[in-house]
């Protein structure tokens, strides 16, 4: 078992609503190999508002006992690691990539086929994320990302209406997804704004307007008066948050760093449809290896942002590709388990 942090370096610097901006980015990628020497890899992109950071997921890594972890057998896996610590999301999701990948490389399938998926060649395309930033560099941003059909801009700071107006400059008439961060800290002032972006005919929907310790009742009542669909994404990390979701939001966004993994998304995934929600699969901050891993479950989502690897310079790993906005698989360097290899060197 090995287990290291790698920086990884932005190509512009991020920052998204109540968190400063930062033009470096922290993960911690796993190993496991068998006794047969199939290599299962895992990534952890932890998240400081859930009390997570490297070091934590390197103090978990160091907790783990690899007698008790198999890829013969994730679930009981998963059950062990369950007990090293209770929460530690991130790090139980590096785990369970490099399970499921050893698992699916045993079986000479790719994950998607392993869990009985699939993954359609040219129907999963991803939105590309715009974060908070001066109205000037917004419009950079934006032309720059030309090539994408779908775009989402962070708002929730104190230019968000001259951010979108700049955006409109560059692209006047492209869907744009909103992602408010849980910026708005009162129903009023949240429906004020998103009744401000609903006169965009192209905006497709709002992310998480309200913190996620917003009461219910005031998450309901923003429902059943918002113009446009709102998404829960802090508010939802797995299945037993689906049925106080269904009440406040019209779908939600599933995170593996949020969920545990290849394994909770799923079961996260699968909830939200059960209880009449839309489903997104987004991503943070991440390298080809956790972006992949979303990517196999693109059959159970109605909308992919899978682009953290994007926004990035120096990506260790390839895996799934990103041309136009679509998703493939086609140029994968490995056949089985995630489809993600290192990366091979610059020419």
């Amino acid at each position: 078992m090995n287990f290291w942090i790698a920086g990884l370096r932005l190509a512009h610097r991020w920052a998204i609503s109540g968190r400063a901006g930062s033009d470096l980015h922290e993960v911690v990628l796993v190993e496991l190999t068998d006794g047969e020497g199939v290599t299962g890899l895992g990534e952890a992109a932890p998240l400081a508002r859930y009390g997570e950071s490297p070091g934590s997921v390197m103090d978990f890594c160091q907790k783990v006992d690899p007698a008790r972890i198999s890829f013969a057998d994730v679930a009981g896996s998963m059950g062990y690691l369950d007990t090293v610590a209770p929460k530690e999301m991130a790090a139980k999701c590096a785990f369970n990539l490099a399970l499921v990948d050893g698992a699916a490389k045993r079986a000479g399938l790719a994950v998607c086929d392993f869990l009985g998926l699939g993954f359609g060649e040219n129907l999963h395309f991803t939105s590309f994320s715009i974060g908070l930033d001066q109205p000037e560099v917004i419009r950079r941003k934006t032309l720059a990302a030309e090539e994408f059909p779908v775009l989402k801009l962070k708002v929730g700071g104190e230019h968000d209406r001259e951010n979108l107006s700049a955006l409109r400059e560059a692209a006047p008439s492209k869907p744009v997804r909103v992602d408010a961060n849980e910026g708005w800290k009162t129903k009023e002032q949240a429906l004020e704004m998103i009744e401000w972006l609903a006169r965009d005919p192209f905006i497709e929907f709002i992310e998480q307007p309200m913190p996620s310790t917003t009461a219910a009742r005031d998450l309901a009542w923003l429902k059943a008066r918002s113009p446009l669909p709102i998404f829960g994404d802090e508010s939802y990390h797995g299945p037993r948050d689906a049925e106080h979701c269904a009440g406040c939001f019209h779908g939600v966004n599933v995170k593996l760093v949020k969920t545990g993994g290849v394994s909770g998304a799923r079961a996260a995934l699968e909830a939200a449809r059960r209880a009449g929600l839309k489903t997104m699969i987004g991503c943070m901050i991440e390298t080809s290896v956790l972006i992949s891993a979303g990517a196999h479950l693109a059959a159970l989502a109605d909308y992919l942002d899978l682009d953290g690897n994007l926004l990035i310079t120096n990506d260790p790993y390839r895996g799934v590709t990103t041309r136009k906005g679509v998703l493939s698989f086609a140029d994968a360097l490995q056949k089985t388990g995630l489809r993600v290899q290192a990366a091979p060197p610059p020419p």
